[in-house]
Parts: C-alpha cells; structure tokens; sequence
C-alpha cells in the first residue's frame, strides 16, 4: 500500500484523477490536485476541499512555473491531465496537442528538477493505431489514426527520452477504456459508456456507432487504481531484469473484449433491475467515427508479470457497479 507520501495528481478533479485523489488519501498519503477545470468538476473533489492532506492547485499544465510549483517536494507523480478524446483532437487538433505534448513536457521537466520518485502517467490503447494484430501487445503499434493517438505516443516517447537523458523513472499505462463511477455522461465528447446509461435511465435509444460490431476491451476504475499503485510500488531491480532501462510502458485493461452491441444489452439488462420499462429501449445506430479502431484487445500479460497486476473486477461486475452508481446520483449527473 502507498502510504505516508507526498503524491500529485494533474487532472485530479477529473474522472480517473478524482478516483485517485480518493483512493490515496484514504491511504493516509498528502495529495496534491493540480487542475484547470477544463473537463473535470470541483463536485468530484468538494470532500476533499477540507481535508488537512489535500491541497488543489487551479492551473493549466502549459504553464510551466505552476507545474513547477505543483511538483515541489512530491514524491510519486501521476500525469493523467489531458484533453481525451479523440472526436476534439479531429475538431481542434493544435489545442490537443499543445495540452497533451507541451503540458506534458512542462510535467516530465518539473518533475525532473523536483526530483521526484517516479512519473508515471496515462497513455491509451489509442497508439495501437492500425494495426491489426490481436491481442493488443506493448512493443507492437502500427500507425496513429487520431491527432489524440499521435500525442499520446508522442508522450511515451518524452517519457523514455527523460529516462534515458536524466535517468527518471518513468512509466506509461496504455488504458483500454476506462470507466466506472465519476465519469461525465454529458457533452459531445462523453464516452460511450456513460453516454448509453443516461440515455437508457431516459428510458432513450442510445446511438451506437457503426453496426455495433466494433468491439473493446475495458478497465473499470477501481482496476485503474490497482495499476497506479503498483506502478509506484514494484521494484525498479524486478523491472530491469527484463528491460535495462529506466522506463516502460503496460496495458491495462480486463484482457477481454465485447462489442458494442454486447455492451448496450448488458447496459440494458443491468438498468432494468431498477426500471423494467428500460428492457423495451432498443438502440439507434449511425455512422462509424473517423479515427477509431475497429478492434481491441489487450494483453496484460506483461502487467500481470512485473507489476502483478491482477484486475480486481471483470467487465461485467464493474458495469454492474457503475450502472447501480449512476442510478443511485441520477439526479445529479443528468442536470
């Protein structure tokens, strides 16, 4: 268990950055929210606004002194501010990339100079790109569908340099879709779990992109949190045994995939314990996004052997968990 630590979380009044903050405080570490508000919602972090171990830091990781600020005196960084979508990065890619690229290296050069411990950060399945071969594995990409993909390859790529160049301890947690409770269901760029619960509680036709046979694998947020502490806690010497360098990079994820016709029935049959009108919603479909993978699967052998990662929850008993949460806040995340 991290415990009795000084630990700074960008994007932590985000969805998985405010999991985090909770998770580690009540491990009894001092935690530092580093935050612009730009995605995530002071509602994920109002409890712990009183709390004597947490601190918020309001600003943009472009700006370099604050990042500097925020870093002083950490010991565990986990880097998971980001604009994370890959729809806004077609949209609007120069604001994507000036967030997820320079506000990353403003990160990987505070913690450097700060000293820190180890800088570990959230990198997406989203770098598989084109390639085609399944199941998902760490040292095979193709090439990059998404301006998204490019930066957060482009950050893998900083984080090994830094390794390299000033012997930081870096790694990169390639997430497959992570989701659970905290997660916006609301905006253009909501992601797709969230968005079918809503909808299905509307007791509306979620729209399913493409014919619903793109598939995914999933990590449900407490799996998440499991991935983190542990990256902060395994042996760098159990590391190196395979790999001679100060950096690496995991998959994290259930290592099984659905598709998305699967997801919506499963969706639909666990909100119906809770309404039985919502067994009748049917979904609508529409057209494929441009810039998504039709397939993945990830394999998390690598993670299961030099972190011991073993994912707590399955697929289908974190849906089951989110679906009860949302449920039960409704009210609030439907305003």
């Amino acid at each position: 268990m991290l415990k009795n630590k000084r630990i700074l979380i960008t994007g932590g009044a985000g969805f998985i950055g405010s999991n985090l903050v909770e998770a580690f405080l009540q491990q009894g570490n001092e935690v530092v929210c580093f935050d612009n508000f730009s995605t995530g919602k002071k509602d994920n972090i109002i409890g712990f606004l009183n709390c004597k171990s947490f601190t918020l830091i309001e600003g943009d990781i472009r700006n370099l002194n604050i990042c500097k600020k925020a870093c002083d005196g950490i010991d565990y960084v986990f880097h998971h501010a980001a604009i994370g979508s890959v729809p806004r990065s077609i949209e609007d890619p120069i604001t994507v990339t000036e967030v997820n690229v320079m506000g990353t290296l403003n990160m990987l050069v505070a913690a450097r100079d700060s000293k820190v411990k180890r800088f570990i950060y959230a990198a997406s399945s989203s770098t598989y790109g084109d390639s085609e071969s399944l199941p998902k594995i760490e040292d095979e990409i193709g090439k990059p569908l998404s301006p998204y993909a490019i930066t957060k390859y482009a950050n893998e790529l900083y984080g090994e340099n830094f390794s390299r160049l000033y012997g930081m301890k870096t790694i990169g947690l390639r997430y497959f879709n992570v989701f659970g409770r905290k997660q916006d269901p609301l905006g253009a760029y909501a992601a797709v779990i969230p968005k079918f619960i809503i909808s299905l509680i509307k007791r509306e036709s979620p729209i399913i992109n493409g014919d619903g046979t793109y598939s995914r694998d999933f990590a449900y947020i407490d799996n998440v949190i499991q991935a983190n502490e542990l990256a902060a806690l395994v042996s760098w010497q159990n590391l190196r045994t395979t790999n001679n360098e100060l950096s690496t990079i995991f998959n994290i994820a259930c290592g099984g995939c659905i598709s998305l016709n699967e997801l919506f029935h499963i969706l639909r049959d666990n909100l119906s314990f809770f309404d039985p009108k919502i067994a009748n919603v049917q979904p609508k479909y529409g057209p494929a996004r441009e810039g998504d993978i039709p397939h993945s699967l990830a394999d998390i052998s690598k993670a299961r052997n030099l972190l011991e990662y073993a994912p707590s929850y399955s697929v289908k008993d974190g849906l089951k968990n989110t679906v009860k949460w949302y449920w039960e806040n409704k009210e609030k995340v439907c305003s």
